[in-house]
């Protein structure tokens, strides 16, 4: 009788430890990449896949509204006016303070396409992309 009563328990935490490493497993894992203050309100929000041929410069640059975006493939120089330019690579997030000029924002390969997602957060109606003439 005893030996059944242990032998019970036994199976009773087996069956216990195999749901809790099933669950284990069906956990969703999150990870932090960039936390921002926005003071405004959002009118709308307007995502863009954006794809950079090889060696592909963006010409200098400023938003007329925060954007937010990763890099989905390659890798890119990102550079803001008054920072050091920064490698950007296939899963890294970025933002775009609104109206601050991009100097740089440059696929780095010569063989191949660097693509990123890009989301502009809108107060209104304005641009999502203002091109400067000047060169830095």
């Amino acid at each position: 009788m005893k030996f059944s009563k242990i032998k019970s328990t036994l199976i009773l935490l087996l069956m216990l430890l195999s749901f809790s490493c099933k669950a284990q497993k069906n956990i969703i894992q999150r990870e932090d990449l960039q936390h921002i203050i926005l003071d405004q309100h959002l009118h709308q929000v307007e995502m863009q896949k954006i794809t950079l041929k090889k060696a592909q410069k963006a010409p200098a640059h400023f938003h007329p509204c925060p954007v937010i975006g990763f890099v989905v493939e390659g890798e890119i120089t990102f550079e803001i006016a008054g920072q050091k330019p920064k490698l950007l690579q296939s899963g890294d997030s970025f933002y775009e303070p609104k109206n601050v000029k991009i100097l740089m924002f440059n696929n780095n390969s010569q063989i191949r396409e660097a693509k990123f997602i890009a989301i502009y957060l809108k107060e209104d109606n304005e641009k999502s992309i203002q091109i400067l003439d000047f060169v830095k």
